[in-house]
């Protein structure tokens, strides 16, 4: 697909990387927070359209991932978007359970920010 077609046409045609993946971004719809960053391959985003349940790829496990199978937070599509040069998708959703993304039991998998305070770098916790 050419570039003016990819950048500004209708013709959905995810990107995906050598490894067959492409970087999904999980926003939830009520607040617009990022709640996680995962991957997809085609048969976890072929899932997700269909059903409207949010599926991943875990690269740890190389294997299909539903979110919320076993910790009870079904993320419910919302909407999908794609960036300008269609190597990236956004999910909207509305988060299930207690609404925790994180495998660590927070809301977001973004829970440090990088600081310096003039000396090195380390993280502090936000959440």
């Amino acid at each position: 697909m050419d570039k003016a077609a990819l950048e500004e046409g209708t013709q959905f045609a995810p990107r995906f990387d050598a490894s067959g993946l492409i970087v999904c971004v999980t926003v939830e719809a009520a607040t617009r927070e990022i709640l996680m960053v995962a991957y997809m391959n085609q048969l976890a985003l072929d899932k997700t359209i269909e059903t409207g349940v949010a599926h991943y790829w875990s690269r740890s496990r190389n294997a299909l991932w539903r979110k919320g199978d076993t910790s009870g937070q079904v993320q419910r599509v919302v909407s999908l978007s794609v960036d300008c040069d269609q190597d990236a998708l956004m999910l909207t959703v509305e988060a299930g359970g207690d609404g925790k993304a994180c495998h660590t039991g927070r809301k977001s998998c973004f829970y440090r920010q990088v600081t310096t305070d003039g000396g090195p770098r380390r993280l502090i916790f936000t959440e």
